[in-house]
């Protein structure tokens, strides 16, 4: 289906079994989960796949206008559902895209059954008692310093993202990753992403939800991770023996454990 080569998807796993839905964050691409997948292919199908502009994604149906918000991202994760007539779907969205399958679920609940939220932050800009982490100048900032030179930003920032700096060839890769993208749908999906607001989503969800929380993590701080947590009724937080915002590839085993330990739940 043309869904499925849009979003470069890829299929492994149980046939049977419940589907895992991982999706990855701003700058990536479905090879971030490749520590964290292959765990659960033993009991569940798992589903990879890139979003439109990103790794082998049909960069062609990239559409400047459709993309300027989350929404038209979760539309397609909804469309991803539909067209693997998915049920029951847990799905794991890392940074952005924990926000954008709260917007998945939204549009079509009856596929959803559970959330798992990495590094999650509902809006990044702090607002009077809330703290996102940036002030609006700094993002102001970021997004002029991505336009006019994207693989200095990106060369620039990944390490502070990554945290870890001990570990620099994780750095490297995330680097790596940034500097593959195209520098106009970067700076278009940073706009969307860092100039979010989907607070008032939050209480609308209504499945089993898990927010996994790093420490010292510049993109979403603790504060953010339990604010989150508070929003969402019901919801688990685990704050993970990690640091930076990509524990998926710093802390892949404790990544893993705390997610299969939500889904025995």
């Amino acid at each position: 289906m043309e869904v499925l080569r849009r979003n470069n998807v890829v299929v492994s796993g149980a046939p049977d079994g419940r589907p895992l839905l991982f999706a990855h964050g701003f700058g990536c691409d479905q090879a971030m989960w490749r520590h964290v997948a292959p765990a659960f292919e033993a009991d569940h199908r798992v589903v990879l796949f890139d979003h439109v502009g990103a790794g082998g994604s049909d960069v062609e149906a990239y559409d400047f206008d459709r993309y300027r918000t989350l929404d038209a991202y979760a539309e397609d994760v909804a469309e991803i559902c539909a067209a693997l007539e998915l049920e029951d779907v847990v799905f794991v969205g890392h940074s952005v895209s924990a926000m954008i399958g709260v917007l998945a679920a939204r549009l079509d609940p009856a596929r959803f059954g559970a959330l798992v939220m990495v590094g999650p932050s509902p809006r990044y800009v702090d607002d009077d008692g809330y703290v996102g982490g940036f002030a609006d100048d700094e993002i102001d900032e970021l997004l002029e310093s991505l336009e006019s030179n994207y693989l200095g930003w990106s060369s620039a920032m990944a390490p502070a993202i990554m945290g870890n700096p001990e570990r620099p060839e994780l750095a490297q890769e995330l680097t790596n990753s940034f500097c593959r993208a195209d520098p106009a749908i970067a700076r278009q999906f940073a706009e969307a992403t860092f100039r979010s607001d989907n607070r008032a989503d939050l209480a609308g969800v209504r499945v089993p939800t898990l927010v996994l929380q790093c420490s010292n993590d510049v993109i979403a701080p603790v504060a953010v991770g339990e604010y989150v947590h508070a929003q969402i009724p019901g919801s688990s937080y685990v704050l993970l023996d990690a640091t930076g915002h990509c524990p998926n590839l710093s802390a892949p085993a404790a990544t893993t454990a705390a997610i299969k330990e939500f889904l025995a739940e």
